[in-house]
């Protein structure tokens, strides 16, 4: 009765199981060898790339849609706008440099007002409690 090394028991049972679950990633892990393949980019790709830009991708979706759901969250909306994802992007340093040549349709800009443009206080001083009468 030899079973061989695993035990007798096949891990998956004869079904199949995609990379991108063995992964543990959402991201399609064989679509994105496909394009890797198809773009010409080498002559041979690695079984690891797709998996690793896979995983990088979807850190990077995960990143950017919390953001912008608490963009859309302190607007008092449930659903996620264009300008909820600028927001998210540009209020975040490091996504902001990634970023920074992409435009984002619909997106808006970012609201900021140049300190010299804002009116000054003035303080009083002690001579200023004086009448102004002629």
């Amino acid at each position: 009765m030899a079973f061989g090394k695993s035990g007798g028991k096949k891990a998956t049972e004869g079904k199949t199981m995609s990379r991108s679950s063995k992964a543990g990633l959402q991201f399609p892990v064989g679509r994105i060898h496909r394009v890797l393949k198809k773009g010409n980019l080498a002559k041979r790709i690695g079984a690891g790339a797709p998996v690793y830009l896979a995983a990088v991708l979807e850190y990077l979706a995960a990143e950017i849609l919390e953001l912008a759901g608490n963009a859309a969250r302190d607007n008092k909306k449930r659903r996620i706008n264009p300008r909820h994802l600028q927001l998210a992007i540009r209020n975040d340093e490091e996504l902001s440099k990634l970023l920074s040549h992409v435009i984002i349709s619909e997106g808006g800009v970012i609201p900021n007002i140049h300190p010299n443009l804002l009116p000054t206080k003035s303080k009083k001083g002690k001579n200023d409690d004086t009448s102004q009468e002629v």
